[in-house]
């Protein structure tokens, strides 16, 4: 207790100012200098506060009192540096904390600045989307898409109207089961050709949600993923059933037309054979007669030419030519008779000595 109360008497309060010389060398020094301040300060205590002052003591009842201050010298440095130490590894963790803050808000002002930009181009894709998709539902034509296991994924207007089933109602749906769709050839050769010319076009026969019929003009167009492989199938349709049965209509009369031009023919031919043969009844009629006519005028031409006069003589020349020219107008009929079964074959006539035979005629 002596011991105690020598080491905390007026002179140890006094060297209390070493303390703070020894925390501020510890705090703004660093370790070195500060141990250095306390063995220098304890010797400065040791030199001035304690008896005899003015010199170094040599008597040991003076011993605890240096001793303290030493020790609570040494622990206060020791305090003030481990402090510090412990408010230098704040800074540095402060200090890296706002680098890490600043390098996270830089990467988060990127992110936001890559997210922003990726929204405006998602924004614009899906305008660019939107109006496609309307100009999509602006024309007449059934349009939809299914993916590759035949489901409904797009349903425009067109099919609508064509089919009756709205776009709700179609979406999700199977596209041959709704449309109960006839193929004309088996479905398995239609898609084989689509796989490998990425189209095809044909003739589907589709049913209405009414339970009617349509014809259409399909056209069918295939999507292909990265890897080369089928992922959708754009259908366009044209409602063709007027038009099939227009030409139904023209088929049949086509046919009926025939039909009544053959019975045409043969009636033709019918009648041409009876013309043929009236005309080869008619010229044995008229042959009998002109032959007895040409031959008594020939017989009275050579008997009696010398008890005609001029003028008798002339009407006997004309009766022989009257009755040669009625043969061959005989001939010519039978043989007009016969340019139905005979190809006809064209000739040049010349106008003038057809004229020229005329008048003769007529002078006579």
């Amino acid at each position: 207790t002596l011991l105690l109360q020598k080491a905390f008497s007026a002179p140890f309060w006094r060297s209390f100012f070493f303390v703070w010389v020894i925390v501020g060398s510890m705090w703004y020094l660093g370790k070195g200098p500060g141990f250095t301040a306390v063995i220098l300060s304890t010797l400065a205590v040791d030199y001035y506060f304690t008896p005899p002052a003015g010199e170094f003591s040599q008597d040991l009842r003076n011993l605890p009192f240096v001793v303290v201050f030493f020790i609570f010298a040494l622990v206060s440095g020791w305090i003030s540096s481990r402090l510090k130490e412990r408010e230098r590894a704040l800074s540095q963790a402060r200090d890296e904390l706002e680098t890490r803050v600043q390098e996270r808000t830089k990467e988060l002002e990127k992110s936001n600045t890559l997210l922003l930009t990726e929204i405006e181009e998602r924004r614009r894709a899906e305008k660019v989307l939107r109006e496609q998709t309307e100009l999509l539902h602006l024309t007449h034509d059934s349009i939809f898409v299914r993916d590759g296991a035949g489901i409904i994924t797009y349903w425009n207007r067109g099919a609508e109207e064509l089919y009756g089933w709205k776009n709700e109602e179609a979406i999700g749906k199977t596209a041959h089961e709704l449309l109960g769709t006839v193929f004309p050839e088996p479905l398995e050769k239609i898609m084989s050709r689509l796989i490998v010319n990425g189209r095809w076009d044909g003739e589907l026969v589709h049913t209405r949600r009414d339970g009617s019929q349509v014809i259409v003009s399909s056209r069918w167009a295939v999507q292909r993923g990265d890897d080369g492989q089928p992922v959708a199938i754009l259908e366009t349709n044209n409602d063709i059933t007027e038009q099939k049965r227009a030409e139904d209509d023209i088929r049949k009369l086509n046919e009926e037309l025939e039909m009544r031009v053959i019975k045409r023919t043969n009636e033709l031919g019918e009648v041409n054979k009876e013309l043929e043969a009236f005309a080869y009844s008619v010229s044995h009629d008229l042959r009998a007669p002109l032959r007895h006519l040409a031959g008594y005028a020939e017989l009275l031409q050579k008997s009696a030419s010398s008890n005609l006069d001029e003028k008798s003589t002339r009407y006997v020349a004309m009766i022989l030519e009257s009755a040669k020219r009625m043969g061959d107008l005989i001939d010519d009929l039978l043989a007009f008779s016969r340019t139905s079964r005979a190809e006809i074959k064209k000739s040049r006539v010349s106008l003038e000595e057809l004229v020229d035979e005329v008048l003769g005629d007529v002078k006579r």
